[in-house]
């Protein structure tokens, strides 16, 4: 313990077994998902998506959402969150409209770019998920996510992991 990090090797995980290895490497893998999803989504078309906008299309969802619920489900505060919803307006990928239950609100809605986005992401983790299996084992695939599944509590599914990350 006396020296934390392994200059040869600062982007690996070194000591095998060890408790901190696991989110290490839950976190590499996500990362890894994410990264090669958006360099594949860049190449058929979608080359100005980040993976906050991933979260934040996910939490306006298919019957929109007001910039406050937008923040509350991906846990930033509602200017954060305005700021995410603006930068998707300016690339085409959800559009403000009147809320027809409330002349006073202003709904987010996906447009078809958007969720072109989003159908596109699903056929992309699928061809990833596939590559694993290819790599590691259907079998030893399905086994991690059932294991995962067996100890990820119901609520750790929640969209406000960028919140999470970026310690909003």
């Amino acid at each position: 313990m006396d020296n934390m990090v392994d200059e040869k090797k600062v982007n690996q995980v070194v000591d095998k077994g060890k408790g901190y290895e696991l989110p290490l490497l839950l976190f590499a893998g996500f990362r890894a998902l994410i990264d090669r999803l958006h360099a594949e989504l860049a190449r058929q078309g979608h080359p100005d998506l980040r993976p906050a906008h991933g979260f934040a299309m996910q939490a306006i969802g298919p019957g929109g959402a007001t910039a406050s619920e937008v923040g509350r489900r991906l846990g930033v505060s509602k200017q954060a969150a305005g700021k995410t919803v603006d930068r998707l307006v300016a690339l085409g990928y959800a559009a403000r409209a009147d809320d027809p239950a409330d002349a006073r609100r202003k709904l987010i809605r996906l447009t078809p770019h958007g969720v072109d986005a989003l159908r596109r992401s699903a056929v992309v983790f699928d061809e990833l998920r596939a590559e694993w299996s290819e790599r590691i084992g259907a079998e030893r695939l399905d086994a991690l996510q059932d294991d995962l599944s067996a100890v990820i509590p119901p609520e750790a599914f929640r969209l406000d992991a960028a919140g999470w990350l970026g310690g909003s």
